[in-house]
C-alpha cells in the first residue's frame, strides 16, 4: 500500500498574532463602526427617555372643521395639557387624504410628526394611486373614534315612509331615483353601490363636491336622496327637510334610536362607519408609541371628549392598544376590497 499523502498544514494564527497583523486603518474603521452602531441604539434610547422635548405636529389630511379634523384637534388640545408640550394641528388636504399621508410617511420617525388617519386610508388604494401602505408604512398608536355612521336620507316631500317603499319604486322605475355622492372613492358612493347590488336596483349616483353639499341638495329637492353623515343628516331631519330611512352601522345611533339599521332591514354587513386614528411613521421607537398611546387613552376617557364626540355620532374605544388598532386597520382595508369589487375596481396600489 502506498502511504497516504500528507495534508497541507493550515496555519492558525493566534489571536495575539491576528491583532498584531491588523492594519491601523482596519482597526480604526472597525472602532468607528462600533461607535456608530452604539450611538444609534443609545441615541434612540435617550430620545425615547427625553420625549417629547419640542412641539409635536398632528397632520390632518383634510380641511379644518371636517370629520377628521374635529376629533384630532380636540385630542391635540387635551393631550398637550397632559404631556406638557405643545401639539400643533397642521391641515394638508388633497387627494382624498393622500397628500397629507405622503407628507407624514416621509417624516423622520421620531414621534414629532403624527398622522390623523381615517376611513379614506383603507379605501384609497382601490381607487387612486397611493405611494405608501396605510398599514405597513405606519406605526399605529391608537384609535381615536369610530363613526359617524352614514344615514340614508330622502327628501321629506317624497311619499316613501320606509326603505322598502323606496326600493319597491326603484325596482319598478329603474334609474328614476337619484342619490348624491361625493365621488367614486367615497363612502356615500360605495354605500350606494352596495345598496344597488343587494337590492338589485339602479339608483343613479350624482357626484357633488362633498357629502354635506349632497345632503343640502336632498333637502332642496334637487335629488331624491343620499347617504349623509349623522352630523349632516340630523339637523336637516330635525328641521323637517329630510326623512331618515336607515343607518349604515352595526347598531342604532344612541342619539337617534328611531332610525333602524340597514342590517335590521335585511341588508347584511351594511356597515359604513367612519373612524379617526393616530399613527406615526414606521420605525418610530416603541417607547414613544407606548407613551403616546397611554396619553391618548387618558384623553379618550375624559367626559368632555366623550360628550363632544357623542354629539357628532362618534364613540371612543374602551380597549385601545397599538396592536388592536393595527389589526383594526387590516380588517377595514380587507373589507373595503369587497366593496371595491362591487364597483369593478381593483387595487391601484399593492395592498401589503
Amino acid at each position: 500500500m502506498y502511504p497516504r499523502p500528507l495534508r497541507p498544514c493550515r496555519s492558525r494564527t493566534a489571536p495575539q498574532e491576528q491583532e498584531r497583523l491588523m492594519t491601523p486603518r482596519l482597526r480604526f474603521c472597525l472602532t468607528l463602526l462600533g461607535t456608530i452602531v452604539f450611538g444609534m441604539t443609545s441615541g434612540l434610547s435617550v430620545h425615547a427617555q427625553n420625549y417629547p422635548s419640542r412641539p409635536i405636529t398632528f397632520v390632518v389630511p383634510f380641511a379644518p372643521g371636517g370629520l377628521t379634523d374635529v376629533p384630532a384637534r380636540l385630542v391635540a388640545a387635551l393631550m398637550q395639557e397632559r404631556i406638557g408640550q405643545n401639539i400643533v394641528v397642521e391641515n394638508k388636504p388633497g387627494g382624498s387624504g393622500v397628500v397629507g399621508g405622503t407628507y407624514a410617511v416621509r417624516a423622520t420617525p421620531d414621534g414629532y410628526t403624527l398622522l390623523a388617519n381615517s376611513l379614506a386610508d383603507t379605501q384609497n388604494l382601490y381607487y387612486i394611486p397611493v405611494p405608501y401602505s396605510a398599514v405597513d408604512d405606519f406605526a399605529m398608536i391608537g384609535l381615536i373614534v369610530e363613526g359617524p355612521p352614514l344615514v340614508l336620507i330622502i327628501d321629506a316631500k317624497l311619499p316613501y315612509k320606509s326603505l322598502a317603499e323606496l326600493i319597491f319604486d326603484a325596482k319598478v322605475n329603474p334609474k328614476k331615483i337619484s342619490f348624491g355622492t361625493s365621488g367614486p372613492a367615497t363612502s356615500p358612493a360605495i354605500s350606494l353601490t352596495q345598496l344597488n347590488s343587494l337590492a338589485k336596483t339602479e339608483i343613479v349616483g350624482v357626484p357633488y363636491r362633498g357629502s354635506g353639499e349632497a345632503a343640502r341638495n336632498v333637502a332642496g329637492g334637487a335629488i331624491q336622496g343620499t347617504f349623509a353623515f349623522y352630523s349632516q343628516a340630523k339637523p336637516l331631519a330635525d328641521d323637517g327637510k329630510v326623512r331618515a330611512l336607515a343607518v349604515a352601522s352595526a347598531e342604532r345611533i344612541a342619539a337617534w334610536p328611531s332610525v333602524p339599521t340597514m342590517e335590521e332591514l335585511g341588508y347584511k354587513n351594511f356597515d359604513h362607519r367612519g373612524f379617526v386614528g393616530l399613527a406615526a411613521p414606521a420605525k418610530t421607537p416603541k417607547p414613544v408609541i407606548a407613551f403616546l398611546n397611554k396619553h391618548l387613552n387618558e384623553v379618550l376617557q375624559t367626559e368632555v371628549f366623550r360628550q363632544r364626540m357623542a354629539a357628532l355620532g362618534m364613540t371612543a374605544p374602551t380597549e385601545n392598544t397599538p396592536e388592536k388598532f393595527a389589526d383594526f386597520m387590516r380588517r377595514r382595508t380587507a373589507r373595503q376590497a369587497e366593496f371595491a369589487k362591487l364597483s369593478g375596481y381593483a387595487p391601484m396600489s399593492a395592498p401589503r
